[in-house]
């Protein structure tokens, strides 16, 4: 099983939780040890997107998938690629 199929599988067992709150998260890639994400609906744009990523779906992902170091926007990633 790829490490993609790791992550997906990963992020179904989160996605309730997020959903419940009328959000969801969404896989992006996966590159040097980040996993990318966006997250939509009423996560999009939350104060608490933060405490989301790194307290719930990161813990969650480097426990679980081997290789995961951390979670990041897919929007932080192309902030990145613009300020190069």
């Amino acid at each position: 099983m790829s490490i993609e199929d790791q992550i997906n599988m990963t992020l179904d067992k989160i996605r309730p939780f997020l959903q419940r709150d009328g959000g969801d998260v969404v896989f992006d890639s996966f590159e040097d040890g980040i996993v990318y994400v966006s997250l939509i609906g009423a996560c999009d744009g939350c104060s608490m997107i933060n405490e989301t990523l790194d307290a719930g779906i990161g813990i969650i992902l480097k426990e679980e998938v081997p290789g995961v170091i951390d979670v990041r926007t897919t929007a932080s990633k192309e902030e990145n690629k613009k300020a190069e």
